[in-house]
């Protein structure tokens, strides 16, 4: 049977960045109530960026369902991330909060010593925080906003899987959220989506460097995706009709992303890397 998801249009509702699930209608689907897990991630321990909501959210009640821990970083969006640690426990696991800003080395480092501390090791980084911001002018982006942009998407990435890498075992999995705006930039998010290029290359070079170590790297590239960036970063008229341009004519849903990073932590992926899995509504990436 397949699910009915909402379509466009979608109702007024701007709210400030970086957005929160509760004040969106409808409210975003993580699979709380349809994702059943099998035990394929049994006892591994998962660090997932930006897992208070969104894609981030649907990862984090998928990999709990499927056994594992998780730590999940977020920037200050407390009652989210709040709302993620109640969804991961019930399913009896642990969960550990750390707010802060990936765009800062030191605290990237720190996450991956707090995810030692209370797991012992990384068997799977889930790189998947961003920040976006629509402009329709190169002189509407500023150095800071473009600088920002860069350190927030692909230069966490790479303190992030430095400061992982010693406590990762053979087998363990790296998976980088990119977007299909690596593949068709949208020009009014010309910094996210150069950011999102950049992603794609270095999940494919840090493949092959890391295949010698059994760590195996690949990114998934959502397209329209329903989550509290989209009212927080767009215009009305953008964002009314949300996913419309797909070939399925709507925004996927977070809990549509959720079993691909699970197939790509599991051993089951065993020979999947330098991989780019596209989750777009029908929207080719070739």
């Amino acid at each position: 049977m397949t699910e009915t998801y909402p379509e466009p249009p979608f109702r007024p509702q701007s709210q400030p960045m970086p957005g929160v699930t509760g004040k969106m209608d409808p409210k975003p689907d993580h699979g709380e109530t349809t994702y059943v897990g099998a035990g394929r991630l049994q006892d591994r321990k998962a660090i997932i960026t930006g897992g208070d909501s969104g894609i981030g959210r649907a990862v984090a009640i998928a990999y709990a369902r499927e056994g594992a821990d998780v730590l999940i970083s977020y920037l200050n969006e407390h009652e989210d991330a709040e709302d993620t640690r109640r969804l991961v426990e019930e399913a009896g696991r642990k969960c550990v909060l750390v707010p802060g800003d990936i765009s800062d080395p030191a605290h990237c480092r720190s996450i991956v010593q707090k995810a030692v501390e209370a797991f012992g090791r990384v068997d799977i980084l889930v790189n998947n925080a961003a920040h976006q911001a629509t402009f329709e002018s190169l002189d509407d982006i500023t150095d800071e906003e473009w600088d920002l942009t860069f350190r927030t998407n692909i230069h966490a990435m790479f303190y992030l899987v430095k400061a992982a890498l010693p406590h990762m075992p053979e087998g363990s999995a790296i998976i980088n959220t990119t977007s299909v705006n690596a593949d068709t930039p949208s020009p009014d998010l010309l910094a996210y989506a150069t950011t999102k290029g950049a992603i794609q290359n270095f999940t494919g070079g840090l493949a092959q460097m890391l295949a010698e170590k059994g760590v195996r790297v690949n990114c998934v590239a959502p397209g329209p995706i329903w989550t509290p960036l989209i009212p927080s970063t767009m215009s009305e008229d953008r964002y009314k009709s949300f996913g419309k341009q797909t070939p399925m004519q709507r925004p996927g849903q977070p809990r549509e992303l959720a079993p691909v990073y699970v197939m790509l932590a599991s051993p089951d992926a065993s020979y999947v890397s330098g991989a780019t899995i596209a989750v777009t509504g029908g929207k080719p990436i070739i």
